[in-house]
């Protein structure tokens, strides 16, 4: 509706018999009147109104009003209500949600407008990144599954992969402790290769190898996983272990916003390892069950390891907004993450900022993402708990003039954390840019670029006082120190041209083909002396230290690069949305394979069926959504360090020469070999997505068959005609299967309150076919050593056509009279240990297959329950079908040990007591366990105002309890991937069980 300004006529010229007073007056008055009029035009009028859904009338919180036209803008509240300032001379709101259809409303002469938005079945369908672009969920083919923010863990994740365990079906994330300074170990689908990488590639905002240093919880959108060969190929030589792709938050046009999030999180002791304290140790003694000394003082050695004053606290601040062209999101962030470590924390600070823009008709678009941290981590701690848990709990930390207690044999760890210092400074940063040029209609052709660099300096030292300096032999008081360096640097080029179109209404094509390049370099330098005479430099003048001219400091550096070069294309067809096909193909080569073997080619093809689409199905009608998929794709490996192919030479030490003078010599410290290549990964993929009953259950399913070829290894070599006696080539085959089922259900909806629940469970076992070829030969691989004394070598043992994780040892048969241990042989008969044949040939050998390491089952379940805007989080994990070696309890529940042991010595292993140490399947446990991982409690605050958008409060308990039959520490730390899982640690960084309390507003 127009307001145009009123008609005023006036003049300068008075009639007859008017002064030039009145003239005078008459034109203020004209020109005040055309003040109060223009004023009147240009004034501002309030709106208000409630935004809901058309389908079920309830409210729609986060509804983007806009006045049409122009950057003002707001956002409804959790009760769907909104207020707006409209200048006069504007008449239309603009209406958007995900989800739903945007819709214009004319204002008109009213104050208040309540609007009805309907859903929009195109935009309801869910978008998925995948490599080098997006596809709709229906039209994806190929294992891919994807995690929104809403769906992340809430406990304050140290790593950005955190967020996302037990989310996933087939993706097995496992974090050794709450240590602050350590990561997560990560495996998609089971065991990938056998000497190279198992982790799958991760990719921030298209930067292939993104460093997850640079990613705080409140800055990601969502995090997808390519899980199958024929998603994964498109990234060719790095993606056996599957592909990570972790998309960051933009900017949204509209009005500028701001959100801040915070949380407080303190740690708490759980589950300590039960050993004497100085009470039972004293009873035992006074009991003459205990043959040794009581020294009379009372330390908890352990406890005085533990920072009980832990509180980590967590900020983060982003401003966004933009208009029709630009877009913008900026965050910066505080952390300080406490460990329950003495000496154990990371501090850590930085921010994000993202721009887009588009011009030149809409056909030029440039988006710019800038990321960078500064971390100061506290490496002391964290460390120490075998040496503090063995200890003589009667011993004092003390001597009687005030000293710290020291003797050879162990490290009184309290004097270490006091004496010693161990920090680390360093910067992370990303830079990338895309630029994308429509050059004909439906074409697109881009450019992208980034840089990424990972800037390390660590610096220690040890007092003259301290126990490393007063027993050490070369310069006995005197202090050390040492410093390091490292820095590396990412640098990416990839352009790419896009094409879409569609042809004759029901042929619909898109395609992507581009070119990468990729170059890593690595360089560091460290250093280390002794024999300071003050403690005033610390590690910031080594030269000042004795053992320099004694040639008995350290001094090293190093520098290392590869290169990585790609072309790539992929193509979609869909027709009439029923019948979706799908070609990739990349050939990419890598200058850390042989001369002979640089190139290779990585092909994958998938197709998918909505049988939904199909017109037969209209009459099913409590079938939602049907879609079958199957995939096959070939990925490859090439994870094994620089130069592995060629010929190196090393240092072989100073030698006199014959004219007098002291040389460094030199020599080959690896064999080349020009034949080395990448292992290959050749998988088929049968899926099946589904919703049912009005999208209240719905879920996938999916069959995978894996065959990975040419696995890299070290061998023993010929010498003749090689110089060294080893050397890395592609000899074996690996191969393994598994299910994977994902559901998510709506079990109740009832007015106010909703319950949601998700189901994440999986299955999967890992076989090792072959290791051995004509010219490479072994006959067994083992791993996974038993930690401690006693030399008793590794626990798990592979032969060819063996299943990965198999434990082989001793099977316990008892103790004959004299309370020794007897173990079976093979014909049934037992015998003690020395008489047990450890041969590797299997046709003779009394050792045998007493447990696995590989749980057969992992599963998660997550119940949402909500009650208008009250919620309530419960998340359960659990792994099943599997065993864990109980090495603490081979080392500690026995009393032949000498030091302080576990209770357990006493009652459940008494029979052990002075017996040798043996490693059999007395101590192998079930593993199996369910955690209640979190339980969040949150509230969102309904609030009138047009200055907060949103609050939300809530407070999260993790960790809070682990149901399990295993008598060691919490069996969900120890790790289950890799060759060498299920084997409990010594040195066990403390269990703990977290509380925290969080905020997020919007304003």
């Amino acid at each position: 509706m127009k307001n145009p300004l009123p008609k005023v006529k006036f003049s300068m010229v008075a009639p007859a018999g008017q002064s030039e007073k009145s003239k005078i007056l008459k034109c203020v008055f004209a020109f005040l009147f055309l003040l109060f009029a223009s004023s009147a035009a240009f004034a501002q009028k309030q709106v208000s109104g409630r935004v809901t859904a058309a389908s079920d009338n309830s409210a729609l919180p986060g509804v983007t009003v806009v006045v049409k036209g122009t950057n003002t803008g707001t956002s409804t509240d959790p009760d769907g209500r909104y207020s707006i300032e409209i200048p006069a001379g504007q008449d239309v709101l603009t209406f958007t949600f995900v989800g739903y259809t945007a819709q214009d409303v004319a204002v008109g002469n009213r104050t208040t407008v309540n609007v009805t938005l309907r859903e929009d079945a195109k935009a309801l369908e869910e978008v998925v990144v995948v490599g080098y672009g997006t596809q709709r969920r229906e039209e994806v083919t190929a294992a891919v599954a994807n995690v929104t923010q809403e769906e992340f863990r809430q406990s304050g994740a140290r790593n950005a992969l955190d967020l996302v365990q037990g989310k996933v079906a087939g993706l097995v994330i496992t974090r050794s402790s709450s240590n602050p300074n350590t990561g997560v170990a990560i495996q998609l689908r089971g065991v990938g290769s056998i000497n190279g990488g198992n982790s799958p590639l991760v990719v921030i905002d298209g930067i292939p190898g993104g460093n997850l240093d640079l990613l705080q919880q409140d800055d990601i959108e969502s995090i997808s996983v390519l899980k199958d060969g024929s998603a994964a190929a498109i990234y060719g030589t790095r993606a056996n272990g599957g592909v990570i792709l972790v998309t960051t938050k933009k900017g949204k046009a509209g009005k500028a916003q701001f959100d801040y999030n915070t949380y407080f999180r303190k740690e708490y002791e759980r589950d300590r390892p039960d050993f004497m304290t100085a009470e039972q140790w004293r009873a035992r003694v006074a009991d003459k069950i205990w043959n040794r000394p009581d020294l009379g003082a009372s330390t908890d050695w352990y406890g005085l390891l533990l920072n009980k004053k832990n509180l980590t606290q967590n900020h983060n601040l982003a401003l966004s907004g933009g208009g029709e062209n630009t877009t913008y999101r900026a965050s910066i962030f505080y952390q300080d993450l406490q460990g329950i470590a003495r000496e154990n924390e990371r501090k850590q600070y930085g921010g994000r900022i993202s721009i887009n823009h588009t011009g030149f008709q809409d056909r030029l678009s440039a988006q710019i993402n800038l990321a960078t941290n500064f971390n100061n981590a506290n490496l002391l701690g964290g460390g120490g708990w075998e040496s503090s848990l063995q200890r003589n709990p009667t011993q004092s930390l003390y001597n009687q003039d005030g000293t710290y207690f020291f003797e050879p044999t162990t490290t009184n760890q309290v004097a270490r954390l006091a004496q010693e210092t161990n920090k680390r400074q360093q910067q992370t940063s990303s830079a990338d840019a895309k630029f994308s040029l429509e050059t004909l209609k439906n074409l697109r052709a881009s450019v992208f670029l980034a840089v990424q660099r990972n800037n390390i300096l660590d610096g220690a030292y040890r007092l003259l006082a301290s126990e490393s300096s007063l027993e050490n032999g070369d310069a006995p008081g005197g202090g050390y120190a040492s410093r390091s360096t490292s820095l590396s640097n990412n640098y990416t080029f990839e352009p790419t041209i896009d094409y879409n179109t569609t042809i004759a209404g029901n042929h619909s094509l898109n395609a992507v083909v581009g070119y990468s390049y990729q170059y890593f370099v690595n360089e560091g330098f460290d250093g280390n002396n002794r024999g300071f005479v003050n403690d005033i430099f610390q590690e910031n003048n080594l030269g000042t230290g004795s053992q320099l001219r004694l040639g008995k400091s350290g001094l090293g550096s190093f520098k290392n690069d590869n290169k990585l070069i790609a072309f790539f294309g992929r193509a979609n067809y869909s027709f009439n949305n029923k019948y979706l096909l799908s070609l990739i193909l990349r050939r990419e080569g890598t200058s850390r394979f042989g001369a002979n073997n640089k190139w290779g080619n990585f092909p994958a093809v998938s197709v998918g069926w909505n049988i939904t689409n199909e017109d037969f199905m209209d009459a099913v009608t409590f079938i939602d959504n049907l879609k079958f998929r199957a995939g096959y794709g070939v990925t490859g490996n090439q994870e094994i360090g620089n130069y592995n192919s060629l010929v190196t030479l090393g240092g072989g030490g100073s030698y006199l020469f014959p004219d007098g003078i002291y040389r460094e010599t030199y020599g080959p410290t690896r064999n080349p070999n020009p034949d080395l290549k990448w292992e290959e990964k050749h998988e088929i993929n049968v899926g099946l997505d589904f919703s049912l009953l009005n999208n209240r259950l719905g879920g996938s399913i999916d069959v995978f068959q894996r065959r990975i070829v040419d696995l890299l290894g070290n061998y023993q070599s010929q010498q003749p005609p090689f110089v060294l006696d080893n050397i890395n080539a592609n000899v074996g085959t690996l191969v393994g299967k598994g299910i994977e089922l994902t559901l998510n259900a709506q079990a109740m909806k009832v007015q106010d309150f909703t319950w949601n629940v998700d189901l994440i469970g999986s299955t999967a076992s890992s076989r090792l076919e072959s290791f051995s070829n004509d010219v490479y030969k072994a006959q067994e691989r083992t791993f996974g050593g038993i930690p401690g004394p006693g030399a008793m070598g590794d626990a798990i043992l592979t032969r060819e056509g063996g299943k990965i994780g198999e434990f082989v040892g001793k099977r316990f048969a008892g103790f004959d009279d004299k309370g020794n241990w007897l173990f079976y042989k093979r014909d049934g008969s037992k015998v003690p240990a020395n008489q047990i044949n450890r041969s590797v040939d299997p046709n003779v050998t009394d050792l045998a297959v007493i447990g696995n390491a590989v749980p057969k089952y992992f599963a998660s379940l997550t119940n949402d329950f909500r009650y208008k805007n009250l919620g309530l989080r419960v998340f359960l994990r659990g792994r099943f079908g599997y065993d864990i070696l109980n090495a603490q309890a081979i080392q500690y529940g026995n009393t032949v040990a000498g030091t302080n042991v576990l209770n357990s010595a006493f009652g459940k292993y008494a029979e052990l007591a002075g017996q040798s140490l043996q490693y059999s399947d007395y101590f192998i446990e079930k593993g199996d366990h369910l955690k209640v991982d979190e339980v969040t409690l949150s509230y969102d605050f309904k609030l009138n105002t047009s200055y907060v958008r949103n609050l939300r409060v809530y407070a999260t308990g993790a960790n809070l309890a682990t149901i399990t039959g295993y008598t060691g520490t919490d069996p969900d730390y120890i790790g289950v991937t890799g060759l060498g899982p299920g084997i409990q640690g010594l040195d066990i960084y403390p269990n703990t069980r977290s509380f925290l309390i969080g905020l997020s507003v919007g304003f």
